[in-house]
């Protein structure tokens, strides 16, 4: 050597302060804990997700309609008017026949194989007695002039 001795003074810092070699290779280990427990949530969240979809599926895929069963027609129309109280299914309309692929005839209607219906639940109907008549004018009082 020309010139003497040289002494190259370097850091190493991967993830954490250059103070000792075994501090760093802890927090190696707890950012290696901490990436499985993360994995182990997203592992979790994407089986309930696909848990939800088989349900989903189950329950509104599988449309079987019988001939007179009640169903009520979806008004496509009325998805372009923003209104909560009107609602978007017309009916109920009687099934006459059903053909494949969920398309059906309605009684008093034309086939049409892209009309979205689904089953009307017939409750008890109103009557006259149990209904209430609440007038929205405002009384006038009677005259009392002769």
């Amino acid at each position: 050597m020309l010139f003497g001795h040289i002494e190259l003074h370097t850091e190493l810092r991967w993830g954490c302060l250059p103070i000792r070699l075994s501090s760093c290779n802890l927090a190696y280990d707890q950012a290696g804990k901490q990436r499985k427990f993360q994995l182990q949530e997203l592992d979790e969240l994407r089986l309930e997700a696909y848990e939800n979809s088989r349900i989903y599926k189950q329950k509104f895929l599988r449309k079987e309609f019988q001939v007179g069963q009640k169903v009520l027609l979806f008004n496509s129309r009325l998805k372009l008017i923003t209104g909560k109280l009107r609602s978007r299914w017309d009916g109920p309309f009687v099934i006459t026949n059903v053909f494949p692929y969920c398309a059906v005839e309605l009684k008093d209607e034309h086939t049409n194989n892209t009309f979205l219906i689904k089953l009307f639940h017939e409750g008890p109907t109103p009557t006259a007695s149990d209904m209430e008549t609440i007038s929205l004018m405002e009384s006038t009082p009677p005259d009392d002039s002769p």
